[in-house]
């Protein structure tokens, strides 16, 4: 469900939903030189490619790997891809009309009795 509503929101900005496949190696992939690791224990947080000899963190390598997976499918498919951020804010949706004007968040105080 959440997926179905990101791809229509996307959508609707001009983007793109990519799935990439669920079985796919991203934290135990190189991003530097594509060597595959083999079984890997998910209590390995870190390791040292025996190709490169390049060091991953594996959640910072898996996130190399699934954006350039992203990507590549894209281009697979001859879709454009920008690999540059955008505007964060949206253009389009509702505007609030109704003008705020600013309260003072100083407290009045009393005089001593003089409440009531």
């Amino acid at each position: 469900m959440f997926t179905n509503f990101l791809a229509y929101k996307l959508e609707r900005k001009g983007g793109k939903l990519v799935e990439i496949d669920r079985w796919f190696p991203s934290s135990k992939l190189c991003s530097n030189c594509f060597y595959q690791m083999g079984e890997m224990p998910l209590d390995v947080r870190e390791w040292t490619c025996p190709h490169c000899g390049t060091y991953h963190d594996r959640d910072g390598n898996a996130a190399i790997n699934i954006r350039a997976e992203g990507i590549r499918m894209l281009l697979a498919e001859g879709s454009a891809v920008s690999a540059v951020g955008g505007e964060v804010r949206p253009k389009m949706g509702r505007k609030s009309h109704l003008w705020h004007s600013p309260m003072s968040t100083e407290a009045h105080t009393v005089p001593s009795g003089q409440c009531g």
